[in-house]
């Protein structure tokens, strides 16, 4: 997709914040308590959201490279799509892969969850939190494979009768079937969990937030503004000339998730509840309203952050070694390992861009330029 540089820097600011939350997300969660400043505990128990951020950019950025085709009267290349997305995402993750088979010591929890689980994308479907732990972060990973793999068929299954009804049909139909799933682990999951005392927030996860199928909404978000950008060109730029109110409304709708879903983890009445079932859809919908913000004609994001588009360049090699190097830098450096809480937040930050760095110079950009010199000779075509 073709964007101007404003526009890219926007993008870029997003993706650093995204990756930047679900980093302190995890050092919060997996590091001695005091690792991080008080102020900042009660944003880092957030960060899990930065994931549905990156789900809501996955979204908008593939689906509108996808339908660009279209916009120019062509059908898009479903071969050439899923060969750009095998260059993208296989080489990174099975470097990453190789060293947690390969060196024990280094996972960030003693299980692996079983080889063909993550061979094949499907860890987040058959979750066991009580077994197994390490390399556990690439749930998300596998709710983007899901949706890279389907997401294609469905719309060339689709475009054959175009129709925006059946396009709004289909969108719809996936957001409330994830609030009836989400609905009836709350209430036959969940709700007699709680009454028995048993483990609600382990159940949360491997039944609600993990798996694809209730967790699509910052996904479909994201497609939603693709393809408004795509075949509604005068309704897009009607709203991309409103920059700081898309950007303002869309920080009240993630003001309001952040009220929803504080406790959710745990809790399955009340306020948390409510979350359980409609969080997921309140919070995408802000940050689909943040991101539409970043690529408009005017808005706050607009501003260059030094720094940021070098983070989000490194976004998918830093979500792959974080979680892993909370516990390396205890063993390489235990000299910081208890208090110096500034200290160690230093060394772990130079250590993460440094390892982020290393794997994507000599994995993932390879492959990149790779998929890029393939590409040539077709275009040329």
């Amino acid at each position: 997709m073709t964007q101007s540089a404003p526009r890219a820097h926007g993008l870029d600011t997003l993706r650093a914040l995204a990756i930047v939350a679900v980093i302190a997300y995890h050092v919060n969660g997996f590091h001695d308590s005091g690792t991080l400043p008080e102020f900042l505990i009660p944003v880092a128990k957030m960060g899990w959201m930065g994931v549905d951020l990156f789900f809501v950019l996955s979204g908008y950025l593939i689906a509108s490279q996808f339908l660009r085709s279209y916009s120019f009267g062509q059908h898009p290349g479903l071969w050439n799509f899923y060969r750009n997305r095998l260059f993208r995402i296989l080489p990174a993750f099975g470097a990453v892969l190789v060293l947690y088979l390969a060196i024990p010591q280094w996972r960030e929890a003693p299980s692996l969850p079983p080889l063909w689980e993550l061979l094949t994308f499907t860890q987040n479907l058959f979750v066991d939190r009580s077994r197994f732990r390490a390399f556990s972060h690439v749930w998300s990973l596998c709710v983007e494979e899901h949706f890279y793999l389907i997401f294609p068929l469905v719309v060339l299954a689709s475009m054959r009768r175009r129709s925006m009804h059946i396009t709004v049909a289909i969108l719809l139909s996936l957001c409330v079937s994830g609030i009836l799933i989400r609905s009836y682990f709350l209430f036959h999951l969940l709700r007699p969990l709680a009454d028995s005392d048993g483990p609600v927030g382990r159940a949360f996860i491997e039944r609600i937030y993990y798996p694809t199928y209730s967790h699509l909404d910052g996904l479909l978000a994201g497609v939603t503004l693709a393809i408004v950008r795509t075949f509604r060109p005068v309704t897009w730029s009607a709203i991309a000339r409103r920059g700081n109110s898309l950007f303002l409304a869309g920080a009240c709708l993630v003001g309001m998730a952040v009220y929803l879903t504080q406790d959710f983890w745990e809790s399955t009445t009340g306020v948390a509840a409510v979350g359980v079932v409609i969080g997921f859809p309140v919070l995408s919908l802000g940050l689909a309203l943040v991101v539409a913000s970043a690529v408009s004609s005017n808005g706050l994001l607009r501003i260059k952050i030094p720094g940021a588009r070098l983070i989000a360049t490194l976004a998918y090699s830093l979500y792959l070694t974080h979680k892993e190097l909370i516990r390396l830098v205890d063993i390489w450096f235990p000299s910081i390992a208890e208090g110096a809480m500034y200290r160690w937040l230093a060394v772990y930050a130079v250590v993460c861009m440094t390892a982020a760095s290393i794997l994507y110079l000599c994995v993932e950009r390879p492959f990149l330029l790779l998929r890029d010199r393939q590409r040539r000779p077709a275009r040329a075509a």
